[in-house]
């Protein structure tokens, strides 16, 4: 039926049509009791009965104009049909489909219109005194019909807005889920750059630095190569400690190792020295920092020093330093490279990126922790990166910080600064 609403609408008609006709032959003033009697409608009045249930085809295109026909029948009925066959039965179901269909003001005006037009009508024009019982069930049938069609518009309105709700809320799930998912990816494609672009470099400066004093010192070679095997195993196990995170959650053989943070910053700077950059530290003990917070420090270190390796040329040094102050956490790396300009990882542009990957990760992690980065050439050669880490979680959904034009960018004159340096 509600695929085919004209079948529906004809049935409604046709079942009004007969209870109309049918209602016509009853005479409830019978003196015996019987329903039926001699009583028969007039040609007119079938008339009328059949142009109001045809008037009910339209009910729900334009209720408006199906009340206004079944009124109209009802109105001529009263006023000539003695005695008035049931006509009112096409306006009360047309009334309730305006009710049903529209909102209340409408509903409430029109129903007290319908109700006064029709009451008034058989009141004035009926056969039967203005106090019969028919001319005031003309009323009651009309007001009923009226609050019937009101509630049902409500209670569509009501299930309509279930409905969309809980659409709504599939659909922020599924949004929310996407995010996440999202998220999850590029954390991980983040570690995944780190530990690779990390320990691959010193496995290529390793493995150069045995390729080159191979023939003359076979035993410096030897070491070299020890430190590559040593690498290339670390870069195994933390790749397999990151894909294993892609397991699922009740997989007993997902790897529960803690998440890299600056206890293993010794570690991590002695792996560079091996590798020929010498480090130095400045770390006061000060406790430690929340796990966000220590694994983006991490991961800041590790590839600020990986850059400093693979791109400020041989005889570099480098300086790291971890300083707590009020509620953030600072941590600079800074060397004295002199090849700090052809460096492919310096941001050379207003959208932060270069030609490689390794600032736009530090300025994600950096970001999503409610930070500020800072990177760029040092006055006199060199490069200085600085990270400012808020201690307390950022707020929900933190819109980025406005970089300025030019901020990061490697401009000859623009050098950014050390600390303590002049300009």
């Amino acid at each position: 039926m509600r695929e085919h609403p004209f079948a529906l609408d004809s049935a409604i008609a046709l079942a009004v049509l007969v209870s109309m006709v049918a209602g016509s032959y009853a005479d409830p003033h019978r003196p015996d009791g019987a329903v039926f009697g001699d009583r028969a409608p007039d040609l007119p009045s079938l008339l009328l009965m059949a142009v109001g249930a045809a008037a009910l085809l339209v009910r729900r295109r334009a209720p408006l104009l199906a009340l206004g026909c079944t009124g109209a029948v009802t109105v001529l009925e009263f006023a000539g049909g003695d005695p008035a066959a049931p006509v009112a039965m096409g306006a009360v179901v047309a009334l309730f489909t305006v009710a049903a269909r529209t909102d209340r003001p409408t509903t409430w005006r029109v129903g007290l219109a319908t109700m006064a037009v029709l009451t008034g009508t058989a009141m004035i024009c009926g056969p039967d005194p203005w106090y019969a019982q028919e001319n005031l069930a003309v009323s009651a049938w009309t007001g009923m019909a009226a609050a019937a069609g009101d509630a049902v518009r409500s209670r569509r309105a009501f299930v309509d807005a279930i409905r969309e709700r809980a659409e709504r809320a599939e659909r922020t799930r599924e949004e929310e889920a996407r995010r996440r998912v999202a998220e999850e990816r590029l954390r991980i494609a983040r570690d995944l750059h780190d530990v690779v672009a990390h320990l691959i470099a010193l496995v290529n400066v390793q493995a150069g630095v045995a390729a080159h004093v191979m023939d003359r010192r076979p035993d410096q070679a030897k070491e070299a190569l020890a430190h590559v095997r040593t690498a290339s195993r670390s870069a195994l196990d933390e790749l397999r400690t990151t894909v294993g995170l892609l397991r699922q959650s009740g997989d007993p053989e997902a790897p529960t190792e803690p998440a890299p943070g600056l206890a293993l910053l010794d570690e991590l700077l002695a792996g560079f020295r091996h590798a020929g950059l010498p480090v130095q530290l400045a770390r006061p003990d000060e406790g430690p920092l929340p796990s966000a917070v220590d694994l983006a420090a991490y991961r800041i270190i590790q590839e600020a020093l990986t850059n400093v390796r693979k791109h400020a040329g041989p005889g570099v040094r480098a300086e790291v330093s971890v300083l707590r102050f009020g509620g953030s956490v600072e941590v600079t790396v800074l060397d004295d490279g002199g090849r700090a300009w052809a460096r492919t990882d310096a941001v050379d542009d207003d959208t932060g990126t270069g030609g490689g990957h390794g600032l736009l990760g530090m300025r994600e992690r950096v970001t999503a922790l409610g930070g500020e980065l800072t990177s760029g050439p040092r006055y006199g050669g060199g490069f200085r990166v600085q990270a400012i880490l808020p201690l307390s979680a950022p707020p929900a959904d933190p819109a980025p910080a406005p970089r300025r034009p030019g901020a990061d960018r490697a401009v000859p004159g623009g050098a950014v600064p050390g600390p303590g340096e002049a300009v």
